[in-house]
């Protein structure tokens, strides 16, 4: 340890000759270590809002989803498409079909986005961990079958328990329209609901129909070998990014190859942009909390200007007094940060464990309790921050120092 520093560590737990001194020392050791706090549990509690919104698109959304770049739809026979099939990191291979329909239930009518999957889609993915209501089932050997968003159930007017049926239209992809006769341009079919499903987003929950494959190719005029989309399902181990890559390069310019995170990309970069936002802005907070360094550093520097002549007399130069103030106001920040740190920690620690801090009576909401998830990249970023702070709030008095020497 340095002697700046020696003589820093003894200011910072020595008493001074004024009171006042060690309170405002105190009281600017504590905004810190409030403010640090308060960093890690806000963003601790955003990662837990991200986590479990990724958790609900993860029970709907497939692990990589193959789209055409342009157009609407592609042919699932083109050796490229099959030499994807056929990669040994892909477990399952699930050509769907996405268009929009008017779902009429007696004298309700819905526009819905239906979308047609194949048999492997509740292997592909967690459906029946969200079915709200009934049961999943798109074709039960005898008859058409659907499963609706809750909120799309509840706006069309049904439930699973209710034995009547649903009409659906869809506009033909060919053929001219007759305007004597709209109805005859119209592809009708007609299905029963099995199920309703909750992933808690208004964009699946309140627009989605889900119905057989070979039900959405019937009304919306596609053949065996078209879909819209392909989803695919991963063998346990395989690095997703290294897949990804792989297929892109195989499938060449014209389609585009989303991970979970890509399908939701809105969300995401929203989620980033809050969060940025809400760290600049506590960050902001913290740089007038530590506003009290520069008023505790000044005091203490007057208080300690007969020890800064001796240590001249000693030889020191104006440089080494000016850094041993500076090392004490960087010591302050420090300290608050380390305890503010340890603070933030222990209490994401005791919510993540015992929910402590409740949402509502908890059983209004999808959680009961705020939920918490700490990253390291985080707990770093807000010691550089507060450290970054603390050594501009202890520079701004003791740049003085030289320049009245």
């Amino acid at each position: 340890m340095t002697f700046e520093r020696k003589i820093a560590w003894r200011y910072l737990f020595s008493k001074k000759s004024h009171n006042a001194i060690n309170i405002v020392s105190g009281v600017s050791a504590a905004g810190v270590m409030v403010a640090t706090a308060a960093l890690i549990c806000v963003l601790s509690v955003m990662n837990g809002f991200t986590g479990v919104v990724e958790q609900m698109f993860s029970n709907f959304d497939p692990e990589l989803r193959i789209e055409a770049r342009e157009g609407k739809s592609f042919r699932l026979d083109s050796p490229s498409m099959q030499a994807v099939k056929e990669m040994p990191a892909v477990r399952l291979f699930s050509p769907t079909i996405e268009e929009t329909a008017l779902v009429q239930y007696q004298e309700h009518q819905v526009a819905a986005e239906l979308k047609g999957v194949s048999d492997q889609f509740q292997t592909l993915t967690h459906i029946d961990s969200i079915i709200h209501d009934g049961f999943y089932s798109v074709y039960d050997g005898a008859f058409e079958r659907c499963v609706l968003g809750r909120g799309l159930a509840a706006r069309i007017g049904i439930n699973p328990h209710f034995v009547g049926g649903m009409k659906v239209y869809a506009p033909k992809r060919k053929g001219r329209i007759n305007l004597m006769r709209p109805d005859l341009s119209l592809n009708k079919a007609s299905t029963f609901i099995a199920g309703t499903f909750a992933v808690d987003q208004l964009q699946y929950d309140d627009h989605v129909m889900l119905v057989s494959l070979d039900f959405a190719r019937n009304l919306f005029d596609y053949s065996e070998n078209e879909a819209t989309a392909v989803e695919l399902a991963l063998t346990e181990g395989a690095n997703t990014q290294k897949v990804k890559k792989q297929i892109r390069e195989t499938l060449g310019p014209g389609f585009t190859v989303l991970d979970r995170y890509e399908q939701q990309a809105d969300f995401f970069r929203i989620s980033k942009i809050e969060k940025v936002l809400t760290l600049l802005l506590l960050a902001f907070i913290l740089l007038i909390a530590t506003f009290n360094i520069i008023g505790s550093l000044s005091m203490l520097m007057i208080d300690k200007q007969e020890d800064s002549r001796t240590l001249s007399n000693l030889g020191a130069t104006p440089q080494m007094i000016r850094r041993i103030f500076l090392y004490e106001g960087w010591l302050i920040s420090a300290l608050g940060a380390a305890v503010g740190l340890v603070l933030g920690l222990v209490i994401c620690l005791l919510q993540e464990h015992f929910g402590l801090l409740k949402l509502g009576n908890g059983s209004d909401y999808v959680l009961s309790a705020y939920p918490v998830e700490v990253q390291a990249p985080d707990v770093l970023i807000v010691a550089l921050i507060v450290l970054a702070i603390g050594y501009l709030s202890a520079y701004i008095p003791t740049r003085q120092i030289v320049k009245k020497a």
